[in-house]
Protein backbone atom coordinates (compact mmCIF):
# COMPACT_ATOMS: atom_id res chain seq x y z
CA UNK A 1 0.00 0.00 0.00
CA UNK A 2 2.83 2.32 -0.84
CA UNK A 3 0.36 5.18 -1.76
CA UNK A 4 -0.97 5.24 1.46
CA UNK A 5 1.82 4.79 3.03
CA UNK A 6 3.39 7.88 1.54
CA UNK A 7 0.07 9.91 2.40
CA UNK A 8 0.23 9.03 6.15
CA UNK A 9 3.71 10.31 6.16
CA UNK A 10 3.08 13.19 4.65
CA UNK A 11 0.13 13.91 7.20
CA UNK A 12 2.23 12.86 10.12
CA UNK A 13 4.86 15.11 8.51
CA UNK A 14 2.59 18.05 8.56
CA UNK A 15 1.06 16.86 11.77
CA UNK A 16 4.39 17.39 13.31
CA UNK A 17 4.96 21.08 11.56
CA UNK A 18 2.09 22.23 13.69
CA UNK A 19 2.16 20.74 17.20
CA UNK A 20 5.00 18.77 19.09
CA UNK A 21 5.07 15.03 18.55
CA UNK A 22 3.87 14.00 21.48
CA UNK A 23 0.39 15.76 20.38
CA UNK A 24 0.71 14.37 17.09
CA UNK A 25 -2.61 12.12 17.43
CA UNK A 26 -2.81 8.31 15.55
CA UNK A 27 -6.11 9.43 14.27
CA UNK A 28 -5.87 12.45 13.12
CA UNK A 29 -3.03 11.06 10.93
CA UNK A 30 -5.41 8.43 9.46
CA UNK A 31 -8.03 11.41 8.95
CA UNK A 32 -5.90 13.63 6.66
CA UNK A 33 -4.46 10.88 4.71
CA UNK A 34 -8.32 9.82 4.41
CA UNK A 35 -7.76 6.37 5.90
CA UNK A 36 -8.40 4.19 8.39
CA UNK A 37 -7.11 4.17 11.70
CA UNK A 38 -6.59 0.73 11.43
CA UNK A 39 -4.54 1.08 8.07
CA UNK A 40 -2.12 3.65 9.70
CA UNK A 41 -1.21 0.37 12.29
CA UNK A 42 -1.40 -1.76 9.38
CA UNK A 43 1.34 0.12 7.86
CA UNK A 44 3.74 1.54 10.73
CA UNK A 45 2.60 -1.48 13.92
CA UNK A 46 2.25 1.99 16.16
CA UNK A 47 3.21 5.34 16.79
CA UNK A 48 7.20 4.61 17.00
CA UNK A 49 6.84 2.71 13.90
CA UNK A 50 5.30 5.78 12.49
CA UNK A 51 8.12 8.10 14.12
CA UNK A 52 11.06 5.50 12.85
CA UNK A 53 9.28 5.40 9.31
CA UNK A 54 9.26 9.42 9.20
CA UNK A 55 12.86 9.69 10.18
CA UNK A 56 14.02 6.90 7.71
CA UNK A 57 11.85 8.74 5.01
CA UNK A 58 13.38 12.03 5.46
CA UNK A 59 17.50 10.85 5.94
CA UNK A 60 16.67 9.37 2.50
CA UNK A 61 15.32 12.09 0.93
CA UNK A 62 18.45 13.88 2.50
CA UNK A 63 21.03 11.42 0.57
CA UNK A 64 18.70 11.41 -2.25
CA UNK A 65 19.35 15.54 -2.49
CA UNK A 66 23.06 14.57 -2.32
CA UNK A 67 23.42 12.38 -4.97
CA UNK A 68 22.14 15.28 -6.69
CA UNK A 69 24.05 17.46 -5.88
CA UNK A 70 27.15 15.24 -6.86
CA UNK A 71 25.72 15.34 -10.39
CA UNK A 72 25.33 18.69 -10.08
CA UNK A 73 28.47 20.45 -9.14
CA UNK A 74 30.88 19.23 -6.53
CA UNK A 75 31.59 19.23 -2.81
CA UNK A 76 30.14 23.25 -2.25
CA UNK A 77 27.13 21.94 -3.27
CA UNK A 78 26.75 18.94 -1.56
CA UNK A 79 27.73 21.13 1.55
CA UNK A 80 24.78 23.83 0.37
CA UNK A 81 22.32 21.24 0.40
CA UNK A 82 23.27 19.94 3.68
CA UNK A 83 22.86 23.81 5.24
CA UNK A 84 19.34 23.99 2.99
CA UNK A 85 18.24 20.57 3.56
CA UNK A 86 18.71 20.79 7.67
CA UNK A 87 17.55 24.34 7.67
CA UNK A 88 13.81 23.91 6.17
CA UNK A 89 13.41 20.07 7.35
CA UNK A 90 14.34 19.39 11.49
CA UNK A 91 14.11 16.14 10.62
CA UNK A 92 16.94 15.98 8.64
CA UNK A 93 18.64 18.65 11.14
CA UNK A 94 18.48 16.32 14.08
CA UNK A 95 19.29 13.37 11.79
CA UNK A 96 22.61 15.17 10.98
CA UNK A 97 23.58 16.84 14.27
CA UNK A 98 21.84 14.26 17.14
CA UNK A 99 20.02 17.25 18.52
CA UNK A 100 16.80 16.46 18.92
CA UNK A 101 14.17 19.02 20.27
CA UNK A 102 11.20 18.01 22.57
CA UNK A 103 9.10 19.14 19.84
CA UNK A 104 10.24 15.84 17.41
CA UNK A 105 9.66 12.21 17.52
CA UNK A 106 12.75 10.95 19.29
CA UNK A 107 13.29 6.93 17.92
CA UNK A 108 15.93 4.88 19.04
CA UNK A 109 18.79 4.38 16.88
CA UNK A 110 18.96 0.62 17.46
CA UNK A 111 17.09 -1.41 15.62
CA UNK A 112 13.53 -2.62 16.99
CA UNK A 113 11.68 -6.15 16.73
CA UNK A 114 9.68 -5.93 13.89
CA UNK A 115 6.90 -8.27 12.95
CA UNK A 116 6.03 -5.74 9.93
CA UNK A 117 4.78 -7.53 7.31
CA UNK A 118 5.29 -4.34 5.39
CA UNK A 119 8.84 -4.54 3.54
CA UNK A 120 9.71 -0.76 3.93
CA UNK A 121 8.53 -0.72 8.01
CA UNK A 122 10.81 -3.58 7.95
CA UNK A 123 13.80 -1.07 6.76
CA UNK A 124 12.25 1.41 9.37
CA UNK A 125 12.60 -0.84 11.77
CA UNK A 126 16.35 -1.63 11.67
CA UNK A 127 19.01 0.64 12.84
CA UNK A 128 18.60 4.40 12.27
CA UNK A 129 21.77 6.69 10.99
CA UNK A 130 23.62 8.38 13.18
CA UNK A 131 24.97 11.71 12.53
CA UNK A 132 29.17 9.63 12.19
CA UNK A 133 26.69 7.52 9.43
CA UNK A 134 25.64 10.57 7.30
CA UNK A 135 29.34 11.85 7.01
CA UNK A 136 30.19 8.12 5.98
CA UNK A 137 27.57 7.86 3.34
CA UNK A 138 28.11 10.98 1.56
CA UNK A 139 31.79 10.06 1.84
CA UNK A 140 31.32 7.05 0.31
CA UNK A 141 28.68 8.63 -2.45
CA UNK A 142 31.19 11.41 -3.10
CA UNK A 143 34.29 9.06 -3.62
CA UNK A 144 31.97 7.30 -5.99
CA UNK A 145 31.00 10.11 -7.64
CA UNK A 146 33.94 12.51 -7.83
CA UNK A 147 36.41 9.89 -8.10
CA UNK A 148 38.38 8.63 -11.54
CA UNK A 149 37.98 5.26 -12.35
CA UNK A 150 41.72 3.35 -11.14
CA UNK A 151 42.70 6.23 -9.24
CA UNK A 152 45.79 6.11 -6.64
CA UNK A 153 45.11 5.02 -3.15
CA UNK A 154 46.17 8.40 -1.75
CA UNK A 155 44.07 10.41 -4.17
CA UNK A 156 41.25 8.24 -3.05
CA UNK A 157 41.88 9.14 0.48
CA UNK A 158 42.88 12.84 -0.77
CA UNK A 159 39.20 13.10 -1.65
CA UNK A 160 37.75 11.43 1.14
CA UNK A 161 39.13 13.66 3.28
CA UNK A 162 38.08 16.70 1.39
CA UNK A 163 34.49 15.23 1.62
CA UNK A 164 34.26 14.97 5.07
CA UNK A 165 35.76 18.38 5.71
CA UNK A 166 33.00 19.82 3.42
CA UNK A 167 30.28 17.76 5.16
CA UNK A 168 31.58 18.78 8.50
CA UNK A 169 31.78 22.00 7.48
CA UNK A 170 27.94 22.04 6.53
CA UNK A 171 26.99 20.96 9.49
CA UNK A 172 29.00 23.36 11.76
CA UNK A 173 26.92 25.80 9.45
CA UNK A 174 24.01 24.02 10.35
CA UNK A 175 24.40 24.91 14.17
CA UNK A 176 26.05 28.38 13.55
CA UNK A 177 24.73 29.88 10.08
CA UNK A 178 27.63 30.77 7.65
CA UNK A 179 28.59 35.14 6.79
CA UNK A 180 29.22 36.15 3.05
CA UNK A 181 28.82 34.01 0.99
CA UNK A 182 27.60 30.89 2.53
CA UNK A 183 29.08 27.46 3.23
CA UNK A 184 29.69 27.24 -0.43
CA UNK A 185 32.49 29.96 -0.36
CA UNK A 186 33.81 27.94 2.88
CA UNK A 187 34.25 25.01 1.26
CA UNK A 188 35.57 26.43 -2.09
CA UNK A 189 38.44 28.28 0.20
CA UNK A 190 39.49 25.10 1.73
CA UNK A 191 39.05 22.58 -0.29
CA UNK A 192 41.83 22.52 -3.26
CA UNK A 193 40.18 23.72 -6.44
CA UNK A 194 40.06 20.30 -8.52
CA UNK A 195 37.76 18.81 -5.61
CA UNK A 196 34.92 21.29 -5.19
CA UNK A 197 33.02 21.04 -8.73
CA UNK A 198 32.54 17.67 -9.78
Amino acid sequence: MPAARESLLDAAYTALARRPWSGVRMVDVAAVAGVSRQTLYNEFGSKEGLARALVRREADAYLAGVDRALKEGGLDTVAEWTVASARRNPLVRAVLTGCWSERLPSPTLSAVPSSSAVPAQRRADGPLPAPTDFVSAVRDRTVAALGSPGAAKNEVETLARDCELAVRLALSCVMVPPGEGGVGRMVREAIRPGRVAG
